[in-house]
């Protein structure tokens, strides 16, 4: 069996296993997106994303869908799912140092469909819980990614969410940066999100989650093409359930 078929399997089977498990916590949410400084295929861009997010004893997961409509009518959808499976739980030892709560073995599995460029990678390798002051989350992931169209290569993710408030005004900024490396047949990319949102729903009922804001994106190189630079802000809207 080829390595990527290996990994596929190794995470479906994964995923059929987690949802299994009783959820210690859950998260499910929807956030629609609408840009007009998008680089490569079209400038104006409409984004659905469905996004879900749990953590059982042994594990966590993530996983998000993005269904995009080009200002051409072009459309493609775009998700990645990304299994993690703690070391400290598994083995029943604390693996704490530093900042670092927790070592976990990391996988993603990135898939995207539309007439331009369909492909399936798979991305495997170490990550860090962190603990840092004022942070909701903040985890580090090492991949190695073997990709189906390009050459393979390493990536560096950083996801984090930092809350605050001002006055009685609920606020969250949250994201990822991705870096990746330079190969034969594509540049390195830099790509950090960022969302800033407000949380209206507080007005509606006190558990309501409703954000307003804004999404920002910086990418280097997007998808591998040297100078394909992205600088966007998108309006948004994202509801939790």
């Amino acid at each position: 069996m080829q390595l990527k078929q290996l990994a596929a399997t190794c995470l479906l089977v994964s995923t059929a296993a987690f949802t299994q498990a009783k959820p210690i916590w859950q998260d499910f949410s929807l956030t629609g997106l609408y840009g007009e400084n998008y680089e490569v295929v079209d400038e104006k861009q409409t984004t659905l994303t469905v996004e879900y997010a749990a953590k059982v004893k042994y594990a966590d997961v993530f996983f998000f869908m993005d269904r995009m409509r080009g200002s051409d009518d072009h459309k493609s959808t775009y998700f990645e799912l990304s299994p993690r499976f703690s070391l400290g739980e598994i083995s029943g030892q604390k693996l704490a140092f530093g900042p670092v709560k927790d070592v976990l073995i990391s996988t993603t599995w990135e898939s995207n469909n539309d007439d331009f460029s369909s492909f399936d990678n798979f991305l495997y390798g170490v990550g860090f819980d962190l603990d840092l002051p004022y942070f909701q989350y903040a985890n580090i992931n090492f991949y190695r990614a073997n990709n189906e169209k390009t050459a393979d290569d390493y990536q560096l993710t950083f996801v984090y969410a930092l809350p605050f408030k001002l006055s009685t005004e609920e606020f969250l900024v949250d994201g990822f940066l991705d870096w990746s490396t330079a190969e034969k047949d594509h540049a390195s990319e830099l790509n950090w999100t960022t969302q800033y949102k407000w949380n209206v729903g507080k007005h509606i009922s006190p558990e309501t989650r409703l954000y307003l804001g804004v999404e920002h994106s910086v990418w280097n190189n997007k998808f591998g093409i040297k100078g394909s630079d992205e600088n966007n802000v998108s309006a948004l809207i994202k509801y939790h359930f």
